[in-house]
């Protein structure tokens, strides 16, 4: 039951993750996201059977993690008003959304226990709620292509490293599944749990 409802939570954050992205450059200009039909929240619109269903599922069967994305909303950096922050800013704001989700679930866990006001099904959900987006906000600012971190990198250094990025990105699949298996585990899944216990007040 667990396992579902955490698919769920994933399905729901990631939409908005990607829709967030696609609002972002909608504001900042470019209209690509609104032209797709990717500032919806329709699932069928957003969802990847790869990357939001059968990744979630194999690294919570074999890691107890649960990972994921949905189908990344297109947008042209050429059309947005800044071309300089523009496009860490469009990276910037799925992270944000699900830091948004954190902290809403988080205050309502911390005042909930204080007050003893809600049912222990609520804390389990918020407290999933809560994992699931720790965990994707920290993943994609890892600055890896195609994730939204290598964006933001980006626009700290020279012009030059956007080739290499584009370049990188190529392999980004290659890249993004090594460090999930083999790097996410070991370095990264401890600090989202310290992070899970410093917001909420409860271990894993």
């Amino acid at each position: 039951m667990e396992f579902i409802f955490a698919i769920a939570i994933l399905i729901f954050s990631v939409i908005l993750h990607e829709i967030s992205h696609g609002y972002a450059a909608y504001l900042l200009g470019d209209s690509t996201a609104k032209y797709a039909g990717r500032l919806t929240l329709n699932p069928l619109k957003h969802l990847d059977i790869f990357g939001s269903f059968i990744l979630p599922a194999f690294t919570y069967l074999t890691g107890g993690f649960i990972l994921g994305w949905a189908k990344p909303v297109p947008f042209n950096p050429y059309n947005l008003k800044n071309q300089k922050w523009g496009p860490a800013i469009v990276g910037l704001a799925g992270p944000l959304a699900n830091i948004l989700i954190v902290v809403i679930f988080g205050i309502s866990i911390r005042l909930g226990g204080h007050f003893a006001l809600l049912p222990l099904s609520f804390f389990q959900i918020a407290a999933l709620v809560v994992l699931v987006n720790l965990q994707l906000t920290v993943l994609n600012l890892v600055p890896i292509p195609p994730l939204d971190g290598s964006r933001l990198l980006s626009a700290f250094l020279p012009f030059r490293w956007q080739k290499i990025q584009y370049t990188l990105e190529r392999y980004s699949f290659f890249f993004v599944i090594i460090f999930i298996f083999f790097v996410w585990p070991y370095l990264f899944l401890p600090i989202v749990g310290n992070l899970f216990k410093l917001i909420t007040g409860l271990g894993l």
